[in-house]
């Protein structure tokens, strides 16, 4: 595979990013798919700052290759968070969930590559004006927090590559070698991948977790919770629970109230299938078994030379 200018930006083999998921993406399965020649995030959105320290000098003695750290900026103790990152020698920043002009210009101020994540053409602009090195634009397909206007990620990656003068990288929906190569004739640079991932031996999901991810068939996840922040979830009790509050047209103080505190972590760290929170994305109707991250990576890249090969006989 040729290089381009998202294996430049990070040094990394392929243009591949393994998405920084809450409670999925730890340190074993960031130095797992920087090993193995794309780009591992830590998901430091599930993670107290103690916590993250640790995931990152973990990190750093299982891989010598670059990986960053990925910070949903709602997160109460940012600050603290971009102090370890700085402290600890961390490169790579992946935004998300806020603004990025609040942290873009530290961040660079200290020698860190940073890179948005995105649901639309005009945060993509203001992530380039706010001067990140690159944007992910993530499709409504996607597993987990997701953007409100519902833009499918065949839709977006062109619209956004219009516009756009900085590398690109596509998400939601991806999680074979030809959904990446048809990433990329639409406009991006490279992937990030986030729900086949989940299902690898190195995710910190739960087992139980990670069993539904695969038995998951097409039609199974629905993005739910708007009023608060738009999340994609596997259909379980809970989700149940959330469509019959919506009949009684809940104030978002209700919806809230039901959510109360920890969902995510019991449903994908716990394993609580019927009472936790659920994220994945659509396309995990097409992941069918765990495997090793290195096997993973491996599949993505013979699939993606063989789709190139079949497209070559149009």
């Amino acid at each position: 595979m040729t290089k381009n200018n998202i294996t430049q930006l990070f040094s990394i083999e392929y243009p591949i990013v393994q998405a920084g998921m809450v409670w999925n993406s730890g340190w074993r399965l960031a130095s797992a798919a920087s090993n193995a020649g794309i780009l591992g995030l830590i998901g430091a959105g599930s993670m107290y700052p103690d916590v993250l320290r640790e995931h990152i000098q973990k990190c750093k003695q299982a891989t010598t290759k670059p990986f960053g750290v990925n910070v949903p900026m709602l997160y109460p103790n940012i600050e603290e968070i971009m102090n370890i990152i700085v402290e600890e020698g961390v490169k790579i920043v992946f935004t998300s969930a806020g603004n990025p002009k609040t942290w873009t210009s530290w961040l660079k101020e200290r020698g860190i590559t940073v890179v948005h994540v995105v649901s639309s053409v005009k945060f993509a602009l203001k992530a380039q004006e706010a001067g990140v090195d690159a944007v992910v634009a993530e499709g409504f397909e996607a597993g987990g927090h997701n953007g409100r206007e519902e833009t499918t990620t065949f839709t977006l990656i062109p619209m956004v590559r219009e516009q756009l003068n900085i590398p690109l990288i596509a998400a939601g929906g991806i999680a074979t070698g030809s959904g990446m190569l048809a990433a990329m004739v639409l406009g991006a640079d490279g992937v990030q991948i986030g729900s086949r991932f989940v299902a690898s031996e190195e995710s910190s999901a739960h087992q139980a977790f990670k069993q539904v991810v695969v038995e998951a068939k097409d039609g199974d996840t629905q993005l739910t919770l708007k009023e608060l922040a738009p999340v994609r979830l596997i259909k379980n009790k809970f989700f149940s629970d959330v469509q019959e509050l919506y009949k009684t047209a809940p104030t978002p103080e209700q919806l809230k109230e039901l959510l109360g505190r920890a969902r995510a972590k019991r449903g994908m760290f716990e394993g609580d299938l019927e009472e936790g929170e659920l994220e994945i994305g659509q396309i995990a109707g097409l992941i069918h078994e765990i495997k090793p991250v290195a096997k993973i990576v491996e599949d993505l890249l013979k699939e993606f030379e063989e789709a190139k090969r079949n497209v070559a006989e149009f």
